[in-house]
């Protein structure tokens, strides 16, 4: 028991920096891009409009609580709902910038799998909750 709290923390302390890193870098660019410009990516196309949400959603990455303000935000800029949907699916589920700790601490194999399925199902949870709320 002794050996296995020595070997498990040893490994999260092995990781920290890593996963320093990682939030540094997702600070950086939540605060490089802003929010206003999301709005001029969608052009009201539902595919496309999703996929582009899925792509900065997986690139941004963050938790639920800070997407679901940005999503109101961007709703209120007259972003579409399936695009927001997409967004906060990918911003809680993908993350790009978190791939080299994921591949790390979990395996690469498992990361890229795992990150590429997300990217998908942020998708088509953006059409099914559209579909189901009657607004596509």
């Amino acid at each position: 028991m002794k050996e296995s709290a020595l070997k498990a923390g040893k490994s999260i302390w092995n990781s920290l920096p890593v996963l320093a890193g990682i939030i540094l870098l997702i600070s950086l660019a939540n605060t490089v891009i802003p929010k206003s410009s999301y709005s001029v990516l969608f052009n009201k196309f539902p595919l496309l409009d999703s996929i582009i949400g899925s792509i900065i959603g997986s690139i941004l990455a963050g938790n639920p609580i800070n997407s679901y303000i940005i999503g109101g935000e961007l709703l209120n800029q007259g972003v579409s709902l399936i695009a927001v949907t997409s967004f906060i699916v990918a911003w809680v589920s993908v993350g790009i910038i978190q791939l080299p700790a994921e591949s790390m601490l979990l395996g690469k194999k498992f990361a890229i799998i795992r990150n590429i399925v997300s990217f998908i199902l942020s998708i088509i949870v953006a059409f099914v909750t559209v579909i189901i709320l009657g607004l596509l």
